[in-house]
């Protein structure tokens, strides 16, 4: 069978319990090529080869751990794995994450339908908490004052009427929504498609790689939510219970809005014009700049 796949998983102090369920899983579907496990961990957390592919009982074609001499970052670690797959011609490649629960057959199925649509450079699937929950995946391009009302608000944001606009809570999320951001914790991707819009900005240390990235696939290609699969995600939101955390998360999106534009980004208005379109009752009098 073909190889259409590789995968990476970006560790970082992760218990072995987590990711080796995972892997272990991955590695039923006859597509993957290989799994790269990149460990962003302190050096004295860090694993070895040897003790990762005897955990998993696999081959060192199939599995490649790579220990990093200091913690990269997020979109940093996820492009070591990624350079793999454009230099190998791999045609797609999945940026997961070590705390997603997700079946070999429904990677399998994901492949299909990136196969079958060459318009599609992004995709993720429906995603729930491990409490059943829908996480609101795709979204609208973030202005600043999402920003400040998730740092002010926290948790409570969620239940502010504009987050639920920015989280496209009114769509129908049992249909595909082509929508200008989609979540990072599970990212499908089409490798000529990363050829075209380039790899993770490394100037982010974490959190806004993931809208940057989409955005500009979004450009050339369908950035899809496709809800026919469903997935389950432990999230954590350290940056609701971190003020570490919370600050790298301010910082970096920081570094977002200076890149893209704070106030005046058309981009992003007309990207999230098109996406909300008159889906929403109240499209007109709540614009995506509002």
């Amino acid at each position: 069978m073909t190889k259409l796949l590789n995968i990476s998983i970006v560790l970082y102090c992760t218990p072995e319990g987590e990711w080796r369920p995972l892997v272990q899983e991955l590695l039923r579907s006859a597509h993957i090529n290989c799994i790269y496990l990149v460990d962003n961990s302190p050096k004295d957390k860090q694993l070895s080869a040897e003790k990762v592919l005897k955990a998993l009982n696999a081959k060192p074609a199939t599995v490649q751990y790579i220990p990093n001499a200091t913690n990269l970052g997020y979109g940093a670690a996820h492009n070591i794995a990624i350079r793999e797959s454009i230099y190998d011609n791999i045609p797609y490649h999945l940026v997961l994450n070590s705390d997603i629960q997700v079946s070999a057959e429904a990677i399998d199925r994901l492949l299909a339908v990136m196969q079958t649509n060459p318009a599609i450079g992004h995709l993720i699937p429906r995603v729930k908490g491990t409490d059943g929950q829908e996480q609101y995946v795709c979204k609208l391009l973030p202005t600043p004052m999402d920003l400040i009302r998730r740092i002010v608000l926290g948790k409570r944001a969620n239940s502010n009427a504009r987050n639920a606009l920015f989280e496209l809570r009114h769509m129908d999320h049992s249909r595909p929504i082509n929508a200008p951001y989609l979540s990072g914790c599970f990212m499908l991707l089409r490798t000529e498609a990363l050829l075209k819009a380039g790899l993770f900005d490394e100037r982010y240390f974490m959190y806004p790689e993931d809208i940057d990235l989409t955005r500009r696939i979004h450009r050339d290609y369908l950035t899809l939510y496709y809800p026919s699969e469903t997935i389950v995600h432990a999230h954590r939101q350290a940056s609701y219970h971190s003020l570490r955390m919370l600050r790298i998360h301010a910082v970096n999106m920081i570094k977002y809005f200076n890149k893209w534009g704070w106030w005046r980004d058309k981009e992003r208005q007309a990207f999230n014009a098109v996406c909300l379109g008159a889906q929403h009752p109240n499209a007109e009098a709540q614009p995506a700049e509002a």
